[in-house]
């Protein structure tokens, strides 16, 4: 049985499915409040389009196995919708809900399709170059095309101190950096460099490896060398939780390496504390992870993953940084794992260099250009000849394609595929995809049926139609949803004697789960008590466990808000249970707090086919709330421990227990509801049901009917292909809303369960 890292939300589990030998999938999204990068989706469907036979590498966030055997890439894009919009018009997703297990969190971009295949280039096919060498002909970048260089507009073209190129404190809050005094820095140990930097502050190159234990990522190797390159700390770390995946293909740690350590965590605090002058800069690539890991609070860093800036946020991998502007070769693949200290001290050269050479000069390199060059010419099986050229080089091209940003799109085309574009809008100009514009999600979608089982990657967009802008969909959305997770979260319990004993009825709804509000309804002739709770199952269990019970005295009746919103209540409920994110799982409410996860693993242990506990806390005091979650990997033994939990007595409490409704981006989107500082939503006992206008009463229908033909191009589809169905989100002036994804591999059943 595996634990979870406490606090992880259930969705994020990353639970293992294998539809078919040929071909599985597995997410393994870690971490609280997880969301995916455009980054992140571009990794994966450039892996899932092109494998390990061009180079492309496994993506960090989850796993496709034996990707040579999928039939084909089929992306789905919803246009101007985000994951509000399909909790809001949940019922009507019948399909989507129902067939793919997996889904993350999107991180939402204000130009969507460029951020996921790329801008519109200008790349041909006959422009793509036949055999990439090194020649005497120079690359060059003209200064009239530096100025739209994301570099440039960033610092500009001067040269500037080191204090120029640290991390503002906004800076570090947008990027996840360890803040003194955040919520979740509650214990983390500050390195009291608190002295003025100056542009002659010395640097300090930060590498860490870390592995998966129950906690999460834990540190299990430092490295910290001086501005001068030299090592001046390279330990291994023994981890305080039990280890869950040592992660040694890019770690290089093992179980048998770490046996001997004695080294724990609060050591390595203490010598980084000694170590490091008051005025240290700390240098790093993505060094939020490495600081979060090691629990130390430094506020002044460089990154050099934002330090060489691109376009919508993507960001350079630390090893063709180091290639393409030091002319080094690091985490090579016969490597065992990645050298922290080979990591720290490339980050520390490459902030050398970006401060020495200035903004200008690093633009020249033009590292986008070099990126593609690079790839093509592995996909081309013809490898440039790169030549060091002092600190860096620069690959040299005869008349090189203009490209603004690289993307698969152009290896695919290569390779001889020819990508599938359907949608209303064109939005490739680039010629590397077969475009068709249509102008009915219906038109679209036959074009679909007949061109996508000739195309190994399709992009396949919907929207609403121009009747439906992005206004009108978006208005008072967020509001909606939150008003109705908000009354299916209430109940009303009562009435009560004149005098009775709140601490007796709060005791009572307490077993049911976590209490967020309890309120005493005055207006009623007897009294009756308002319960809101932090998890929909609780709120539930309540409904069918003390209806009609003898609670303070009092026989009570407990019912849900009675709201226009309501009145398909039990009709979400059960197909929340439904949900194929919730098969297999159920909820268990009543435990003590001084209950720990070890403790929950041994009272849980003899229940068959256990996989999964997730044991929640609360994200701002950290304590673990009075319910839990159990992933089973038999439905049957998910139904044969409800049975057996239910009554059960546990250090002396009575346990309930039922099947899990808020399948885990909605249990999520709860939870940050809960703790928001936004206005509660008033509860009303009785309002006045107004009939649904027109316009929603028709967007229901428009909703339904897009579902219904996501489903039939599902139906479509050949056996293992791989199906990605993204909300892309909103960011927009007027705000951000994170976007949807949801992925399976079609098998025969019609159904995606990997």
């Amino acid at each position: 049985m595996q634990s979870s890292p406490t606090g992880t939300p259930l969705c994020n589990r990353g639970w293992r499915l294998q539809p078919e030998k040929s071909c599985q999938l597995s997410a393994a999204l870690l971490g609280e409040d997880s969301e995916i990068s455009q980054d992140q989706l571009y990794e994966l469907l450039k892996y899932a389009a092109l494998g390990k036979c061009h180079s492309a590498a496994q993506p960090s966030w989850c796993r496709i196995y034996h990707q040579s055997h999928l039939a084909g890439v089929v992306v789905v894009v919803v246009h101007e919708m985000s994951q509000l919009h399909f909790y809001r018009f949940y019922l009507q997703f019948k399909h989507l809900r129902k067939v793919f297990r997996h889904r993350f969190t999107l991180a939402p971009s204000p130009n969507f399709p460029v951020s996921l295949y790329g801008e519109g280039t200008n790349l041909k096919p006959q422009n793509i170059p036949q055999g990439l060498t090194s020649t005497s002909s120079e690359c060059i970048t003209k200064s009239s095309d530096l100025q739209f260089d994301p570099i440039i507009q960033r610092y500009g073209e001067k040269k500037q101190g080191l204090t120029s190129y640290t991390l503002t404190l906004e800076e570090q809050k947008k990027n996840d950096y360890p803040i003194e005094g955040s919520p979740g820095c509650k214990g983390y140990i500050s390195t009291e460099c608190d002295q003025q930097r100056t542009d002659s502050s010395p640097l300090f190159g930060l590498d860490c490896e870390m592995c998966l234990t129950a906690k999460g990522n834990e540190v299990t190797r430092v490295s910290l060398v001086d501005a001068r390159g030299q090592c001046l700390l390279s330990e291994l770390v023994k981890p305080e939780s039990t280890v869950v995946n040592y992660r040694t293909r890019f770690s290089g740690i093992t179980k048998k390496m770490l046996l001997p350590v004695k080294t724990r965590l609060s050591d390595i605090q203490t010598r980084l504390k000694k170590m490091l002058p008051h005025d240290a800069v700390l240098v790093g690539h993505s060094l939020n992870s490495d600081l979060q890991a090691l629990e130390m609070i430094h506020p002044s860093v460089i990154d050099t993953s934002l330090l060489f800036a691109r376009s919508e946020g993507r960001r350079f991998k630390l090893k063709f940084l180091a290639k393409a502007v030091l002319g080094k070769e690091i985490q090579c693949e016969e490597k065992l794992g990645h050298d922290p200290t080979e990591d720290a001290r490339a980050a520390l050269e490459l902030a050398q260099f970006f401060i020495e050479q200035g903004p200008t000069k690093v633009a020249e390199l033009n590292l986008e250009m070099l990126l593609t060059a690079e790839k093509l010419a592995e996909v081309s099986q013809n490898k440039a000849v790169l030549q060091p050229q002092g600190c860096g080089f620069q690959e040299q091209l005869n008349e090189p394609p203009p490209l603004s940003k690289p993307c698969f799109l152009d290896c695919l085309q290569v390779t001889g595929q020819k990508p599938l574009l359907l949608g209303r809008q064109g939005l490739d100009s680039s010629g590397l995809c077969q475009s068709n514009l249509s102008t009915s999600n219906k038109q679209i979608l036959q074009r679909a049926l007949e061109d996508v089982p000739l195309s190994k990657f399709s992009i396949i967009q919907f929207s609403l139609g121009p009747e439906y802008p992005a206004s009108h969909l978006h208005a008072g959305l967020h509001e909606k949803v939150r008003s109705k997770l908000t009354d299916m979260l209430t109940i009303y319990a009562g009435p009560f004697e004149e005098n009775f004993c709140m601490k007796s009825v709060k005791k009572e709804f307490g077993r049911c789960g976590p209490i967020q509000s309890l309120t005493v309804v005055t207006e009623t002739f007897q009294p009756y008590v308002c319960i809101q709770y932090e998890v929909l199952e609780a709120a539930q269990l309540a409904v069918e466990s003390l209806n009609g019970a003898e609670v303070a005295g009092s026989c009570i009746k407990v019912q849900r808000p009675v709201t226009a919103a309501m009145l398909d209540c039990n009709v979400l409920i059960k197909e929340l249970e439904l949900d194929v994110e919730n098969e297999g799982v159920i909820y268990v409410a009543g435990l003590k707090k001084s209950l720990t996860e070890t403790d929950l693993q041994e009272e849980f242990s003899q229940l068959k086919d256990l996989e999964t506990l997730f044991l929640p806390k609360d994200l701002q005091s950290g304590k673990h709330r009075n319910c839990c979650f159990l992933k089973f990997q038999k439905t049957q033994s998910a139904v044969d421990a409800l049975e057996a939990i239910n009554g059960w007595t546990m250090k002396g409490s009575e346990l309930k227990s039922r099947n899990a409704l808020a399948s885990g981006h909605l249990w999520r989107w709860i939870w940050q509801m809960n703790h928001s500082n936004g206005k509660q939503g008033k509860h009303i006992f009785y309002e006045k049901m107004e009939r649904l206008s027109d316009s929603e009463q028709d967007l229901r229908k428009k909703v339904k009917k897009l579902d219904h033909h996501i489903k039939k191009l599902y139906r479509s589809l050949q056996n293992n292909t791989l199906c990605v169905v993204l909300f892309p989100g909103v960011n927009s002036t007027q705000g951000s809303q994170s976007g949807l994804g949801l992925m399976g591999i079609k098998h025969d059943e019609g159904r995606s369960p990997c």
